[in-house]
């Protein structure tokens, strides 16, 4: 089986996906199995200021130190379960070390496989305001709903003010609730749970809509790289380009 590496930029996050990874091992392979996995974390506090002064760069070249460590550990592959972090990978640039699953591209797909066909996208503040998942769920015939102005303040407030920190509060979790029945009574079929801990708030129960979980569904798609089930990855970051499917055509 192929090695992983979990790129991670924020710890609760890449915990989550690092825990789900195994698990789908042990469902997989018997007990205490799982493909060989190495964790790499470079503080996200590194990379605060850079992100609030949109230096993506910077981001990027502390995302590719850690690419490279994971490289010398012996990973064939990584993922980075933080969705914002893609914005960072995407920027031009020298090839990274070792390929990577490219996490909207992920959901997208599932989403399609899903037969959705508009989908509610909840994010920091930073995602929900680029491009990167409008871009790939259109390239699969799916619309993209962000939420409003205020909404989306809120949701990036209890992001960084708790989610990242290892809070999980009842009043949260209500009120991304009304976020998401918002996102419903504008037509969505679906929610993107694409901030890495907010399925650790919200569960498929929780939610009004039904839930793209981005961290379990990275897990498993490294899983399934690791058994040779899906294709090992090519992407080495910059811009990803996904390519159009037959039922996307259809619909434009």
């Amino acid at each position: 089986m192929k090695k992983l590496g979990i790129l991670a930029h924020s710890a609760e996050g890449a915990a989550l996906c690092f825990r789900a990874f195994c698990q789908e091992g042990f469902h997989e392979l018997g007990p205490h199995e799982h493909p060989d996995v190495t964790v790499d974390c470079i503080a996200m506090g590194r990379s605060m200021n850079a992100w609030d002064e949109a230096d993506y760069p910077a981001i990027r070249d502390t995302l590719a130190l850690s690419a490279a460590r994971l490289a010398r550990a012996g990973a064939d592959f990584f993922v980075c379960p933080d969705n914002t972090a893609h914005i960072a990978l995407e920027v031009p640039g020298e090839e990274l070390p070792i390929p990577g699953l490219h996490l909207p591209d992920v959901v997208s797909e599932a989403a399609a496989r899903a037969g959705r066909e508009r989908v509610g996208v909840l994010g920091t503040k930073y995602l929900m305001g680029d491009q990167i998942y409008p871009r790939t769920l259109a390239a699969r015939g799916i619309g993209a709903v962000v939420p409003g102005a205020e909404d989306r303040a809120l949701v990036d407030g209890i992001i960084f003010g708790e989610l990242v920190n290892g809070v999980f509060s009842d009043s949260s979790r209500a009120a991304y609730v009304r976020v998401i029945d918002r996102l419903a009574a504008k037509g969505c079929d679906a929610v993107a749970l694409v901030c890495t801990e907010i399925p650790l708030l919200i569960t498929p129960d929780d939610s009004p809509l039904p839930v793209l979980d981005s961290t379990r569904l990275l897990a498993r798609a490294a899983f399934e790289v690791c058994s040779g089930r899906r294709d090992a990855p090519s992407w080495r970051g910059g811009p990803m380009t996904v390519p159009m499917d037959d039922a996307a055509h259809d619909r434009a």
